[in-house]
């Protein structure tokens, strides 16, 4: 039997994942989402990888903790 962490009967533990983000773009240029090569959300500035909200979306989908 699992011990409650939280005190909602559930282990809120078990699926951390760093989340990190990038800044938001006040404007142009862009950066290229590094799958699609369609343009982001965030500064062309930015040094790192970045997806734009699509590809963002899918890949989320891909690493969410099933359960």
């Amino acid at each position: 039997m699992s011990e409650e962490k939280d005190g909602t009967g559930t282990d809120e533990t078990y699926c951390l994942i760093d989340a990190t983000r990038p800044p938001k773009a006040d404007g142009p240029p862009y950066a290229e989402c590094v799958l699609c090569r369609q343009p982001t959300e965030y500064p062309e500035s930015y040094k790192g990888i970045t997806l734009c909200p699509v590809c963002e979306w899918q890949e989320a989908q891909r690493t969410a903790c099933s359960g």
